[in-house]
């Protein structure tokens, strides 16, 4: 049973999750753009959303390894928590500029142990939540992504002027660890036995994508977040570009444009309870052509202070949209036995894809310009278009009973 405290510790584990990556993606472009960087080497920040896509070679283990007395979810959340303050402690010490691949090689170490964090989180949503609630669910995990960055990528970035680059990280880590204190009061739920030999690890990720459909959603997986991505990736550098200030970036891109995300969460959660899943993937992804198209008069420098606000709104309404939609029915083919394998085999997926193309956005425009890298923007976001319309229009297939492994006793270590 879903009760407030549950609700809670949820929403925080996703804030949480976010507070540095939220901070990094858009200070470290921001720094390194005004110190004169190359757009190839702002690239480089957005490999720390690549680690995510290595997450099914250690989900398995978060869904059959206990760590000793700690709770199963519980006791990974515990470990991923307290490694991602410690981490941030450590980035703080560093001069951004001068030791730079220094930060970035910290940073995808706060990368993978934000994807395990949320490998874990994913799975305890799974077997917190009963399918009609899945849809408040997942808006829940948007919103908290959102608020994640509009405090990480916000706040304390517009903070950043004021107490510098290690005040900055002091707080991220003081934020990060607050959840730490929410799950030391949290009682995890028995759930059912999973778990696996280390061999059907493997043979669970080859059959899951062998179920019918499952071609056509992998296509979709992969395309859905790229118009998104590549609207994230050049939004920085054109605003600095620009001349826009740090603290007036951080304020729109991540106070606003997360404040217009929440009510999208929230309008894209509401169309979940009520109408088809395909239904609503097909809406907010013809959408998300529209808001991409919406960021051309920027990419263009045609339109004043006025006219960008109302254009990143539009952009910014899609993809917590998206999000929502894609999570939602990723968790529809999560089977109970193990849950955060068969979520983060599909997530990782997903994220991976909208990391890449934000890197990949950066390279489109070094060579093509705001305007061509907006553009193909706006024809990936078509594509994932077409490979929804292809989808069937049923619910999502049951799994079959050989793509679930046969339940074994837990281990404990620790």
């Amino acid at each position: 049973m879903m009760t407030p405290s549950r609700w809670l510790l949820l929403g925080s584990l996703y804030v949480t999750q976010y507070l540095g990556q939220g901070f990094f993606m858009i200070a470290l472009v921001a720094i390194m753009r005004r110190s004169g960087a190359p757009l190839e080497q702002i690239g480089l920040v957005y490999l720390m959303g690549l680690c995510w896509l290595a997450k099914p070679l250690w989900a398995h283990y978060v869904d059959r390894v206990r760590l000793g007395r700690l709770g199963h979810y519980r006791g990974w959340l515990l470990a991923a928590q307290a490694g991602m303050v410690a981490t941030l402690a450590a980035i703080g010490q560093l001069d951004v500029v001068r030791d730079f691949y220094v930060v970035l090689a910290l940073c995808l170490v706060l990368a993978l142990l934000s994807a395990t964090q949320d490998v874990a989180a994913d799975g305890l949503a799974c077997l917190l939540l009963a399918p009609g609630q899945r849809g408040l669910g997942n808006g829940v995990q948007s919103a908290g992504g959102l608020v994640g960055n509009i405090l990480g990528g916000g706040a304390v970035l517009m903070a950043y002027p004021h107490v510098g680059w290690a005040g900055c990280l002091a707080i991220l880590a003081g934020g990060t660890s607050l959840s730490l204190l929410q799950l030391l009061f949290f009682q995890e739920p028995a759930g059912p036995e999973r778990a696996t030999g280390d061999t059907a690890r493997f043979r669970r990720i080859w059959l899951f994508w062998q179920e019918p459909g499952r071609k056509s959603w992998m296509l979709v997986l992969l395309l859905a977040p790229c118009g998104c991505g590549i609207g994230y990736g050049l939004i920085t550098p054109m605003l600095t570009d620009g001349g826009w200030s740090m603290e007036r970036i951080g304020l729109v891109m991540n106070v606003g444009g997360s404040l217009v995300g929440v009510l999208a969460a929230a309008l894209a959660g509401w169309g979940v309870r009520r109408l088809p899943r395909r239904t609503v993937l097909v809406a907010v992804l013809a959408y998300q052509a529209v808001g991409l198209a919406a960021l051309l008069p920027i990419a263009e420098a045609g339109i004043g202070s006025s006219g960008i606000l109302i254009s990143l709104t539009l952009f910014y309404l899609s993809p917590p949209a998206v999000m929502v939609i894609a999570t939602t029915m990723i968790m529809d083919r999560a089977s109970p036995q193990s849950p955060a394998t068969d979520y983060t085999l599909q997530y990782s997926l997903f994220h991976a894809a909208g990391y890449a193309s934000a890197g990949v956005s950066t390279v489109l425009a070094q060579y093509w310009g705001y305007s061509g890298a907006t553009a193909a923007g706006v024809l990936a976001a078509l594509a994932a278009l077409l490979a929804a319309l292809r989808l069937g229009r049923g619910p999502a297939p049951a799994l079959s009973r050989e793509a679930v492994v046969v339940p074994v006793p837990v281990s404990e270590k620790g």
